[in-house]
């Protein structure tokens, strides 16, 4: 089991610290933007604004009617795949954006991502998918080579 872990955190490091520095600064941002502007919309976060009525994981009423009208399995359970979207952009964003089980957090994001893209934003062309594709590329890239040197997950892997 330590093994698995160790190769599940263990981040993939580049020749020279400011390329890790680079690509952990765009973690952060991305991270951060994920987290505050998309997830704490739908998701009861302690900086979810006051004005969503949410209380702390709480999915917004909305959300699930939305992804009820996606169809198939996600009609059958709305309530479960609307918590685990608000979930992965809310929470998975911050764990991103710190670089803490950074492989995890982006395996939940790509998920979204891709439900975001193909059941949602595809009618709305290339512009509407933007934003979503953009979070899908960078999460991407963090599943395969985790968080650098500049993330949590380094410092972990040391103590491994």
């Amino acid at each position: 089991m330590k093994t698995v872990l160790k190769k599940l955190i263990t981040p993939v490091l580049q020749k020279h610290w400011i390329v890790d520095l680079h690509f952990a600064i765009i973690r952060f941002i991305c991270g951060m933007l994920l987290t505050i502007d998309f997830g704490a919309s739908k998701f009861g976060m302690p900086w979810t604004p006051a004005d969503r009525n949410l209380s702390l994981f709480e999915v917004s009423a909305w959300f699930p009617e939305d992804v009820a009208a996606y169809g198939g399995i996600f009609a059958l359970f709305p309530v479960f795949f609307a918590w685990m979207g608000a979930f992965s952009e809310a929470v998975g964003g911050l764990l991103l954006a710190f670089g803490l089980k950074t492989r995890i957090a982006s395996f939940l994001i790509i998920c979204t991502m891709l439900v975001a893209i193909f059941m949602q934003k595809w009618s709305q062309g290339t512009w509407g998918m933007l934003p979503a594709m953009g979070f899908l590329w960078m999460a991407t890239y963090n599943l395969y080579l985790g968080s650098g040197r500049f993330g949590i997950d380094y410092l972990i892997s040391k103590k491994l």
